[in-house]
């Protein structure tokens, strides 16, 4: 009861603290649980929400845990989760609905940042001698450096910083009082929360604990075995999460970026001097600076801890190596990709900047810890020296590069400055109300990362723009009862695309099977496959989208209902139900996850199209489409330049759309597609593309990130057809010389005939995919499910092999009779994981008991 009461009252205002003023500051752009702006923004609208409200579903056992079938056709989901979702805070999002995810990851967020100031507390008070108030305002400042803020819409990094200064209070712990359970669970929970942060803070703890080491090694080497397998058993017991996260990475052929230059690009001398400052935001695109605030007072304090005399010599150079270090690390290339997995970030440079930040904090207990009155004109000086440095980077730094300093910025950062000395200069004299100053001064450096943090919510609203909350639940309530509507209609498996998404991961929220998706973990293989068949998956294959392809794939692929705003206009797609202006249309021509097929299939020359595959698969070898010119009526602000099989079409007057029309006659019972093929990805493709047909329906997509065949529509008469097409976003753009692809709906309605005498219905639940067949010889089952390591197949109860179509979709070799197939996927490495977990756990439990006898037994001996 005493230890809750001498520690709760700081446990909780250390979490408090921070949760308020993140609350305020998001308060005043206008955010709050049910307002009308939400913390949605960047990748967290167009990813985060919805693989929040993905894993939401997989908790209301909507589907597996393991797989799931929303993205891309199908995906491993515990290696998405891995990246994206687990920590122990997504849990809450179990009691909202996906319309009020928004909501939810306010929620997440809000306590995650009390959870980092509660654990740095927790740290502070095991770690220094300080008042209460001083390990408040390290705490504060540690939960609310600028990386949190700057980043925080990346809600999977920040577990890391939960987790990190109990790390290190592990480290202590260990080498201080044999004591490594708090190591090791902490570990665990940082390995299985974010493998990608998780091996930053893995690094930085590993340098930590040696550099300890050599402050004392003669006292702390006998710690070495325990903190090595503590640390080694804590990483095998996450195996769990992290070998089929791995696995799944190095199958996807991820690769390690080249080193293309020793110094990092775009890197400022003055950056780390001015991103110290109060509020400032440069930017979180390509071209910022290494986000490192973490407050001026532990700036102040960890500088006094390297100029105070009261510190060893020993182990300034320890410590100040691990600066030099990190402060490499953002100046030399290879160093800043080591820290990132030798992976160039997408934006959100420098990921590891915390690490720095942390660092500071840290020496700065270990400075204020050190601090007396008589100390009073070095910390003077102190304050003098990074004010002048303050001064000197505004006065000398290239003032193009550093623009987003602001005159708010200066004022509050110097006037911050002048009154921290004037109050240390009060806090220890003899003067009434001097006892009050530890508490200003706990008030006003909350004034100034309330301050920090409020200028950086201004600087991602201005870069990003936060999502109002009716572009996220207006359109979700229209969707979600047109998707309700194919569950309930359907009992079988069946997938579905939207027209007009909000974003490229809607299938996971609304829990439906499709083919769009953006997200960094994904299936490399199926996506080029994708690619090879007309959807645009280009580069790393971060996106593949469902948009500007044709009958043939919607059929093979099983794509039963498409969402749109407008009618398609698509050969076989009824209107079946409208909700604003949204409606649903049913295509009939749709075919199940297999078909029956022969060994030709696992041929390229089968597979290097649409059309070859179809032919294979339906075994008609008419022609299915033609090819028909583009007759040139007009354009305006365009000159055309042909070479080779390429038109280029440059623009006249800048920023003005490039205008052409083209006019093309379209036989009866036809399908129509304009090809747009921007063939190299060397940037002459950029740009977008709006097609109007006939002056009325409309169609605009990114011609790099989307297929080439854009729809003309039905008709089942010739008919004269005219295509405007609006070029914008790029002065010169380069496509595979135009045409128009004929699909005959005749011949396309006999192949699909034949193909369904062919098909194979399976029955899905969750990470298993069953099918009857009956086979009058032996065949191949070519299903479109993408083919993963973790696919295991049994052809009446005994396994068989899985042979994939390149290396892509599952196929299987089923001889002549009546079977039952049933695919079954655990990723792999994860049966193997969970026995490492349980191993590891059980052997950490006997060290942990032997150790504690030995230590028993020392002490007994000792004693006598």
């Amino acid at each position: 009861m005493n230890f809750i009461k001498k520690y709760a009252l700081g446990f909780i205002i250390s979490f408090l603290i921070p949760v308020s003023i993140v609350a305020i500051s998001y308060f005043r752009l206008g955010i709050y649980p049910t307002s009308d702006l939400t913390i949605l923004t960047s990748d967290g609208f167009g990813q985060l929400v919805n693989f929040y409200s993905g894993f939401n579903n997989a908790l209301h056992g909507e589907q597996s845990l393991l797989y799931t079938w929303s993205g891309s056709l199908g995906l491993n989901f515990i290696s998405l989760m891995s990246y994206y979702i687990n920590s122990i805070f997504s849990f809450l999002v179990y009691f909202f609905d996906n319309v009020h995810m928004p909501d939810a990851m306010y929620i997440i967020f809000l306590t995650k940042i009390g959870a980092m100031g509660a654990s740095f507390w927790v740290y502070a008070r095991n770690s220094y001698k300080l008042p209460e108030w001083a390990n408040l305002i390290l705490s504060t400042c540690y939960a609310l450096l600028s990386f949190t803020i700057a980043y925080s819409i990346f809600l999977m990094w920040m577990d890391a910083l939960i987790y990190l200064p109990l790390i290190l209070l592990g480290i202590q712990r260990l080498m201080d009082k044999k004591k490594m359970s708090l190591l090791f669970v902490s570990y665990f929970l940082l390995f299985i929360s974010n493998y990608y942060i998780a091996f930053m803070v893995g690094v930085f703890s590993f340098l930590y604990y040696f550099i300890r080491l050599f402050t004392d090694s003669k006292r702390y080497k006998s710690s070495i075995l325990s903190y090595l397998l503590t640390s080694i058993l804590a990483g095998g017991a996450s195996m769990v999460i992290i070998l089929p996260s791995v696995i799944d990475l190095k199958s996807n052929g991820e690769k390690v970026d080249s080193i293309t230059s020793f110094f990092t690009k775009n890197v400022g001398p003055w950056d780390l001097i001015i991103k110290n400052m109060v509020g400032t935001y440069d930017t979180s695109k390509f071209g910022s600076g290494p986000f490192v605030y973490i407050g001026l007072l532990p700036l102040i304090f960890c500088i006094f801890y390297f100029v105070s005399k009261k510190i060893t010599l020993k182990n300034k150079l320890l410590y100040g190596s691990l600066f030099l270090f990190l402060i490499i690390s953002f100046y030399i290339e290879t160093l800043n990709l080591f820290w990132q997995g030798f992976h160039s970030p997408n934006m959100f440079l420098f990921r590891f900047s915390f690490l720095f930040s942390t660092l500071v904090v840290i020496m700065a207990g270990y400075g204020m810890e050190k601090f007396e009155k008589k100390d009073f004109n070095l910390l003077v000086n102190i304050f003098l020296m990074v004010g002048g440095l303050f001064l000197a980077a505004v006065i000398l730094s290239n003032k193009k590069r550093y623009d987003y300093i602001t005159s708010k910025t200066l004022i509050v950062t110097f006037a911050l400055l002048f009154v921290y000395v004037i109050l240390f200069a009060l806090k220890d004299s003899d003067k009434k109300g001097a006892k009050f100053i530890p508490y200003i001064l706990l008030a006003i450096v909350c004034y100034e990362v309330s301050f920090n943090t409020h200028q950086l919510f201004l600087g991602i609203n201005n870069e990003w723009g936060y999502i109002s909350r009716k572009n996220y639940v207006k359109p979700y309530k229209k969707i979600d009862k047109l998707v309700e509507k194919t569950k309930m209609d359907n009992d079988g498996f069946y997938r579905l695309e939207n027209l007009n998404p909000v974003t490229r991961t809607d299938s996971f929220n609304h829990n439906y099977s499709g083919v769009t998706m953006f997200s960094s973990i994904r299936n490399r293989h199926s996506s080029q496959y994708m690619n090879t068949l007309g959807f645009r998956s280009p580069g790393t294959n971060l996106t593949i989208a469902y948009d500007n392809n044709t009958l043939l794939m919607d059929s093979l692929l099983g794509i039963k209902y498409n969402i749109a705003k407008n009618n398609p206009q698509k050969f076989g797609f009824k209107k079946i139900q409208s909700n604003g202006e949204y409606s649903l249309y049913e295509n009939e021509y749709s075919m199940p996850l297999g078909i029956i097929t022969d060994k030709d299939i696992y041929k390229k020359e089968n597979n290097s199209n649409q059309t070859t595959l179809i032919k294979h698969l339906s075994g008609i070898n008419d022609s299915i489409y033609q090819f028909t010119d583009v007759k040139e009526v007009e354009r305006k602000n365009m000159q055309i330049r042909e070479e080779g099989a390429f038109t280029y079409f440059s623009e006249e007057i800048n920023n003005e759309a490039q205008v052409i029309t083209w006019e093309v006659n379209v036989p009866a019972q036809t399908q129509a597609y304009l090809t747009l093929d921007v063939g190299l990805m060397d940037g002459l493709g950029q740009g977008v593309a709006e097609v109007s047909v006939n002056g009325g329906r409309k169609e605009s997509s990114s011609l790099m990130e989307t297929g080439k065949f854009y729809n003309l529509g039905h008709y089942n008469k010739e008919t004269k057809v005219k295509v405007t097409v609006f070029f914008r976003g790029q002065p010169v753009v380069r496509v595979v010389r135009p045409s128009v692809a004929l699909l005959k709906t005749n011949e396309f309605q006999k192949a699909i005939k034949e193909m369904k005498k062919k098909e194979v219905a399976f029955d899905v639940k969750g990470n298993h995919a069953q099918a009857d067949m009956k086979l009058e010889k032996e065949q191949v089952v070519f299903t479109t499910i993408p083919y993963e390591e973790g696919w295991k197949a049994t052809l009446d109860g005994k396994s068989v092999n899985i042979k994939p179509v390149q290396d892509s979709l599952i196929a299987v070799k089923v001889p002549k009779g009546q079977h039952t197939l049933r695919l079954t996927y655990y990723p792999k490495g994860f049966k193997l994981g969970v026995l490492l977990f349980v191993g590891c756990i059980v052997l950490f439990i006997f060290y942990v008991y032997w150790n504690k006898k030995k230590l028993l037994k020392i002490s007994s001996e000792e004693f006598k």
